[in-house]
């Protein structure tokens, strides 16, 4: 299919009333925007929410406009983005457009895939010393809760990746806890941007957690600044950037971008990889294929660089359940300017929700959308697919500059956990993400991990 920006007609968007969509909304606000998505079809539509009636775009080549081709005339701006200034500021993930440009060309050098790869051994070394921590629960019979089993696996990467030796175990124990309550207002926030500061759930939570995260932060920025030394971490890094750029980089640039990082690093990964265990449990024939492959190439080592070449599996499994549920499941822009996408009239200061969870979910786009199925990420399949079919990172220059980062990661803490265990769940399996600012397990699932020597 494909479509371009017509300039002789003009399309009116079908509209979706408040009146229509409120019961929707207020019983289980995902479920009413698919519905919406897919009666759109792959149309541009606008959804009544009351106080914004913004345009909803989920068709690839109208995204490959708004992200890639016409990106400087769509802002990450407007109400649906403010809720993050008080933790993301003015970094890579936040701020204006000249902010925002300075952090992406100071920071992409950082995050490129040499690089990367050049932590890898340190990712290993990390991954495999957090599961280690697995082995008594696991002796022991004792159920794990798979959720914050895989945020403490990704928290200790994270820090190791992102601070070195900097950050002392105290400095820990505060961020992670002030990290911890501001998430959680968060998707109050992002969710409700027009209420009222004092009807804020959480809000008091929300305002202590910004304040230890500050206290971290700029505690360590002021003993590192001058003099970062030569790790090889990303805090180290952006002193070395802050250094080269002169007085144009403050502090704050540093603790902004540090900040934003982090929280995608820690919160998008393990949330990701909280939904690799209820697939694996209601899909036993993938499961198996996973558990051949990381056999095969695993077996009873550690997890080494070296084994990434080989867990081509592996890494479909990862790609299709970031398609099932994209951590950051919306995006909102604003319009900068007017004009039209395929003559649909976009005005000055229109907001567009754009959202791969329901691109990724959409039956003109994929087929069998809601089925789990890696095998989609199969080169011979996977070729010739649109490029904004799938973008669970974003796209275009907005694109998130950590993916190779996280799929390193993602796939080496799968294969460090399964080549010791097999999950079993305890209790009931969650199918149903619960809505926020990502898309977490709409219930904890606890599960015991089976040693395995000792499966059945």
């Amino acid at each position: 299919m494909s479509v371009t920006v017509s300039t002789t007609r003009s399309r009116k968007p079908k509209n979706f009333p408040l009146y229509r969509t409120l019961p929707g909304f207020a019983r289980d606000p995902l479920k009413e925007l698919e519905r919406i998505s897919r009666a759109a079809n792959g149309e541009i539509v606008r959804l009544d929410l009351g106080i914004v009636r913004p345009l909803l775009v989920t068709r690839p080549e109208h995204l490959q406009i708004v992200l890639r081709e016409r990106s400087d005339d769509y802002a990450r701006d407007g109400i649906f983005w403010r809720p993050l200034d008080d933790l993301m500021g003015i970094g890579v993930l936040g701020g204006t457009s000249e902010s925002w440009a300075t952090s992406r060309r100071v920071l992409q050098p950082v995050f490129t895939a040499r690089n990367v790869r050049a932590l890898t051994g340190r990712l290993a070394d990390t991954i495999n010393e957090a599961v280690d921590e697995l082995d008594a629960a696991a002796q022991a019979g004792r159920p794990v809760q798979a959720s914050r089993e895989m945020a403490r696996i990704v928290n200790q990467t994270v820090v190791r990746i992102f601070f070195g030796g900097k950050i002392g175990p105290a400095e820990i124990g505060k961020l992670d806890p002030a990290f911890e309550a501001v998430i959680a207002s968060l998707a109050f926030r992002v969710l409700l941007p027009f209420m009222p500061e004092t009807l804020m759930p959480r809000g008091r939570s929300y305002r202590a957690g910004i304040r230890a995260i500050d206290e971290v932060m700029y505690g360590l920025v002021e003993r590192y600044r001058d003099d970062p030394g030569e790790d090889l971490d990303i805090f180290t890094a952006l002193c070395r950037a802050r250094s080269a750029e002169g007085s144009g980089l403050t502090d704050k640039w540093v603790r902004d971008n540090l900040v934003g990082m982090y929280a995608a690093g820690t919160e998008t990964t393990a949330t990701a990889l909280s939904w690799l265990w209820p697939l694996l449990c209601h899909h036993p024939d993938v499961a198996e294929r996973l558990y051949e492959e990381i056999d095969r190439v695993v077996g009873g080592d550690r997890v080494r660089p070296e084994h990434l070449e080989g867990l081509t599996y592996t890494k479909q499994v990862v790609q299709e359940l970031l398609r099932l549920y994209p951590v950051g499941w919306q995006f909102p822009r604003v319009a900068v300017r007017s004009g039209n996408i395929d003559g649909f009239p976009v005005k000055k200061g229109q907001t567009l929700l754009i959202s791969p969870y329901l691109t990724h979910h959409l039956e003109s786009v994929w087929d069998r959308p809601h089925e789990f199925d890696p095998d989609r990420f199969a080169p011979e399949r996977a070729s010739g697919r649109h490029r904004y079919a799938y973008f669970p990172f974003g796209g275009g220059p907005h694109q998130c500059v950590g993916n190779h980062l996280f799929h390193i990661e993602a796939q080496l803490i799968a294969a460090s956990v399964l080549s010791r265990y097999r999950p079993e769940p305890v209790g009931p399996v969650p199918s149903r993400p619960g809505m926020g600012r990502t898309l977490r397990l709409e219930h904890e699932l606890e599960m015991r991990l089976v040693p395995v020597g000792e499966r059945k």
